[in-house]
């Protein structure tokens, strides 16, 4: 079951997150019902376990001293000890699917909603916080399903019965004052509860910043090395901490002060209610066995009483767990496909930028009017020095993001108009970093087309020259990589990239520098490929290597995001303008490395 549409910003109030929660209770309608049942009939057996109890008590009176107990009340006292404990455990087993269901169906719906923001929110996002965010509030799911139906509910129900018992048989000062230490000790509760939530959201936002300041650190262990900075992340790390420290003191602090008011409102009714029991007694209006019932009811109304206090807080703090986890499914999706988008026709596709203009803040315009085509089946290479817009063509051509003005279209088709992922799946990308999962060489290959074959990872594995290197190691395709592919080098990590590009078997492919972290050795034998594989595909070549991009179909040169020239190779050497001082650049450059290597 899908959540309701997220909406903007954070929960509007606790029944706000409650309701978000009730499409889940009701998918499992049966299971709650049947859980509500066994846990009235729990209470139903616990609050009569007193009751005979007294009549055994009763029993025993000097007459009756050399009799026998009445076999059939012990017999039922032990029915009713019995089925207490059977009717609490067959709830929980029956509920127990609906709370796990319902935590994996929103930690899920979160996963898949993160994954469906643009481009920019993953930019600037923190992603220590965010993932901690989704622990806690998975956890805060599963406690808020948990203690509402184990613990409130039968302790309102235990409650109900108890008042309702004392109000039939005994006179009202005992119900009073029975309800009236209720009434206090919950509104003492929630009031001192409100007040201690701010310490624990507090706690939340510091624990997040303390993990995303470490998972940062840990991320860029190799830059902290490199400039001996061990003790300014630490620091760091630990003005967080203190921050959390000083937060959960206070929490701390706030909840003994909660604790020692709600045993003093307990303590209270249970010696007014035990002084009118006691006086009962001495008048002739009440047993002994009224005595041990009326105690046996203050037990079991004191031990649910003072836990009661205790779920509410562990319910708020959920709620407070909750609240970061439900503001992530209220953030916006900046690209969203039309309602019934159909999906691409990517046959012999062919590309239009349409006069675009884009920018990622609005003070900020980072491409002018650009305007090209790429035929089916073509090639065209962009080339332009760093911050010319370059990289930002083919994240718009992914619909990254959505174009400022102007238009992008395949086959004649507005991007936008079509799904994104049939969009997505027609096209291959090389990038320029290349950042693998923390898998195996094989895994990281095959996730180009997950259903592929062994035999088609290992021919696309051969296609980008890394076959041989993957069977040298110990473990072949079978070799975990490490996060962010961290055990492989630069020209082994984008190898593994051309590889999984080339198993996907697109009809468009991007290559964004696609060789730059390769030797001009290497770079020569995947060019030849590359070249290859390009053919009768349409291709966009984002390129430094300039050596890398002749072979092009149009080259276009761009410059604060602007294209300045076009043509072939050719064509732009003899025009003897920004490329063809690029190219004699480079020339030189690359002689000189020649020289020296001599």
């Amino acid at each position: 079951m899908p959540l309701p549409p997220p909406g903007s910003g954070r929960p509007r109030s606790d029944w706000h997150a409650l309701g978000t929660l009730l499409p889940y209770l009701w998918e499992f309608r049966g299971r709650v019902l049947l859980a509500l049942v066994f846990m009235v009939a729990a209470k139903g057996a616990n609050v009569a376990v007193p009751l005979v109890l007294k009549q055994i008590i009763d029993s025993l009176t000097a007459e009756r001293a050399l009799l026998a107990v009445p076999a059939a009340l012990l017999v039922a006292y032990g029915i009713l000890r019995l089925s207490s404990t059977l009717f609490t455990e067959l709830r929980e087993l029956a509920f127990a699917k609906v709370t796990h269901r319902a935590v994996r169906r929103v930690a899920l719906a979160v996963f898949r909603h993160l994954h469906s923001l643009s481009l920019r929110f993953h930019l600037e996002r923190k992603t220590g916080g965010v993932s901690r965010d989704i622990e806690r509030g998975a956890r805060g799911i599963s406690t808020l399903l948990g203690y509402t139906l184990y613990s409130i509910l039968p302790t309102l129900v235990e409650i109900s019965l108890v008042i309702g018992i004392l109000i039939a048989k005994y006179e009202p000062a005992f119900a009073l004052i029975a309800a009236g230490a209720l009434l206090a000790y919950i509104g003492y509760s929630v009031s001192i509860t409100e007040w201690r939530t701010k310490f624990r959201r507090e706690m939340n936002e510091q624990d997040s910043r303390a993990n995303t300041r470490a998972i940062d650190s840990l991320l860029n262990y190799e830059t902290v090395k490199y400039f001996g900075n061990e003790e300014h992340e630490a620091r760091r790390y630990d003005e967080n901490l203190q921050r959390y420290e000083r937060a959960a003191v206070k929490s701390q602090t706030s909840l003994s002060a909660l604790n020692a008011g709600q045993s003093a409102i307990i303590a209270v009714g249970v010696v007014l209610i035990m002084w009118r029991a006691t006086a009962g007694v001495i008048a002739g209006t009440m047993t002994i066995g009224d005595l041990v019932l009326v105690n046996a009811f203050l037990v079991q109304l004191y031990v649910p009483l003072n836990f009661l206090g205790v779920l509410y807080r562990e319910i708020k703090q959920a709620l407070a767990d909750m609240e970061r986890m439900f503001s992530l499914l209220g953030e916006h999706r900046e690209v969203e496909d039309k309602p019934d988008a159909p999906a691409l026709a990517a046959v012999n596709p062919a590309i239009r930028f349409e006069r675009v203009s884009f920018a990622y803040e609005p003070r900020r315009t980072i491409l002018h009017d650009v305007d090209f085509e790429i035929g089916a089946g073509r090639t065209v290479a962009v080339v332009g020095h760093s911050g010319s817009g370059k990289s930002t063509l083919a994240r718009l051509l992914f619909r990254f993001y959505d174009v400022t003005a102007g238009r992008i279209t395949v086959n004649g088709v507005d991007i936008r108009d079509v799904g994104q992922a049939s969009l997505r799946r027609a096209i291959g990308i090389v990038p320029q970093d290349t950042v693998l999962f923390n898998d195996t060489i094989r895994y990281n290959i095959l996730y180009g087309r997950p259903e592929a074959t062994p035999d088609e990872v290992i021919e696309a594995a051969r296609a980008a020259h890394i076959h041989d290197f993957i069977v040298s190691l110990p473990d072949g395709y079978d070799t975990m990589v490490g996060e962010r592919g961290l055990k492989l080098s630069g020209g082994e990590k984008q190898r593994v990239a051309i590889a999984r590009a080339l198993l996907k078997r697109p009809q468009i492919l991007i290559f964004d520098e696609a060789t730059s972290a390769l030797d001009s050795r290497a770079e020569q034998a995947i060019q030849a490929e590359l070249d290859r594989i390009a053919r009768g595909r349409t291709t966009l070549m984002i390129a430094h290597r300039l050596s890398t991009i002749m072979a092009a179909d149009m080259i276009l040169v761009m410059e604060q995001g602007r294209i300045v020239e076009r043509g072939t190779h050719r064509e732009l050497l003899e025009h003897g303008g920004h490329y063809a001082q690029m190219w004699a650049l480079q020339q030189r450059e690359a002689a000189e490395r020649e020289a020296l290597a001599a």
